[in-house]
């Protein structure tokens, strides 16, 4: 019968993509390196860029880096979405990262600016240096998770699909126990609910720190320590993100939303 066929099919997509994100969460939650795997607080202090990995990714740590560069005036943020360069000289590799991406011209749109300088070298060197110390997960592990969960969203909306089909289409037959359609509830409530379940386990964890990592965020009572005369905003950009962001111009610049539009949180 078409609709036992198409119920086949359904429990074995739910079944094996549910499983494969079981094992792809579980793989990243433990990580098997030996420093994931000891008890007890991070040993040292973490730099606001580490922090700012571990709470966000590369995204946050180039924020965090556009964000000290404008509030020191070594970098002009303007809110029409462009970055202009004052000082030529960065402090550091992120933000001479930052400069080179800009151009020789010194202006650049600063949305390109961003995404190089999260996928430059430096940072990329801070995440292995991070992953070696079992604070955040590696990429390979991130990325199986990430396609897992896809996985299940795939076999949730191919359950819906066979669901219609196995009543729409020609030679199908009811169920002895009722419609076929209600069979495919089954299958479906296990693969929403693997979603679901995911999304409250990992909300509002990282899915860029271990738990090691997650033990650090998590120690961060107040905002992570910083220096300068803005160390305060630093350290909740680098915890919180762009939402730490007060100024409506330089959120409007970063964003790309003009002061006083409305949008979703960051």
């Amino acid at each position: 019968m078409v609709w036992l066929m198409c119920l086949l099919i359904a429990w074995g997509a739910a079944a094996l993509s549910c499983l494969r994100l079981c094992l792809a969460a579980a793989r990243a939650a433990h990580p098997g390196t030996a420093s994931s795997r000891r008890p007890g607080p991070v040993a040292y202090d973490l730099s606001l860029y580490e922090t700012a990995f571990l709470a966000g990714g590369p995204e946050r740590v180039a924020d965090l880096a556009l964000v000290s560069m404008h509030l020191r005036h070594g970098l002009l943020l303007a809110h029409t979405g462009w970055a202009t360069v004052v000082d030529p000289q960065g402090r550091d590799d992120v933000e001479r990262t930052v400069i080179r991406a800009i151009g020789p011209e010194g202006q650049s749109r600063i949305e390109p600016v961003r995404a190089a300088a999260a996928s430059a070298e430096p940072v990329r060197a801070l995440a292995d240096r991070l992953v070696a110390a079992g604070l955040a997960v590696p990429h390979a592990l991130r990325g199986a998770t990430a396609a897992a969960l896809g996985e299940v969203k795939r076999a949730a909306v191919l359950i819906v699909v066979l669901a219609l089909a196995s009543v729409l289409l020609p030679g199908r037959s009811l169920s002895p126990g009722g419609p076929a359609i209600v069979w495919f509830a089954l299958p479906l409530v296990l693969a929403v609910g693997c979603l679901l379940i995911v999304r409250i386990e990992n909300h509002p964890y990282s899915p860029w720190a271990s738990p090691a990592g997650q033990e650090w965020l998590d120690s961060l009572r107040a905002p992570a320590p910083g220096r300068g005369a803005h160390r305060h905003l630093l350290a909740a950009v680098a915890v919180r993100g762009l939402r730490a962001v007060q100024d409506p111009l330089l959120r409007a610049a970063l964003t790309g939303r003009r002061p006083g539009r409305p949008g979703h949180a960051l």
